[in-house]
């Protein structure tokens, strides 16, 4: 596709726990070089549960992409808004949903969150959405069926936590283990060499991201 086949499209970007917009901001830049209109929410992470914060940030999202007349809607989301798009999209039908790329989603729950959420401090930093995000079946990304939605995940294998990253199972981006970020009805997976915390500012994820939204599959020949 070219610059100007992408007009019509927009791309909801949703960050992660504790993050603001700013942090999906090189992600933004990309996706409007390639004609994409993007809506880059900024919403209270740490202040409300998930469902909340779903409705909020993703109708903030779609507000902002009818505005412009746009029906095609795509996400690329981090961490928790990959949770958001789950969560919201079993409550309500997203029109014209096309393509979605979660980023370090902790769709099994986190095994860090398990061992750290009765700490004290836990829930001031991470608010009460850090405390759903357990890989017990009572915990939220359990309860949250498969996607029907199509769906491209990245996860990443790098690690700058090796505390948190003793708490967690396999290979880690340092925050939610590769085995996590799996959910049953995805199109397609890759692991790249990239953190939790620096992810979305990646420029081979940033071109992976790209390539899922055109195509609907990664390219898996130049990982």
């Amino acid at each position: 596709m070219t610059q100007s086949d992408h007009k019509s499209e927009c791309v909801i970007l949703l960050h992660g726990l504790a993050r603001t917009y700013l942090s999906m901001q090189c992600m933004q830049s990309a996706l409007q070089k390639q004609g994409y209109f993007v809506a880059n929410v900024n919403y209270p992470s740490r202040k409300l549960p998930i469902a909340e914060l779903a409705t909020i940030a993703i109708e903030a999202g779609l507000n902002k992409c009818h505005q412009q007349n746009l029906q095609n809607i795509h996400f690329a989301t981090h961490s928790l808004g990959g949770i958001l798009v789950r969560q919201y999209s079993e409550q309500q039908v997203i029109c014209g949903l096309q393509r979605v790329v979660m980023l370090g989603p902790p769709n099994q729950g986190s095994e860090a969150v398990d061992k750290l959420k009765n700490v004290p401090g836990y829930t001031l930093v991470n608010g009460p959405a850090g405390q759903q995000l357990g890989t017990s079946d009572d915990d939220l990304p359990k309860k949250l069926g498969p996607v029907d939605f199509e769906l491209g995940v990245i996860a990443g294998k790098r690690s700058l936590n090796p505390i948190l990253s003793s708490l967690l199972t396999g290979q880690d981006d340092g925050k939610v283990a590769v085995e996590n970020t799996r959910v049953e009805g995805m199109k397609d997976f890759i692991i790249l060499p990239i953190t939790h915390t620096f992810m979305m500012r990646n420029k081979q994820t940033i071109r992976q991201t790209l390539y899922f939204l055109e195509h609907g599959y990664f390219d898996h020949q130049n990982l």
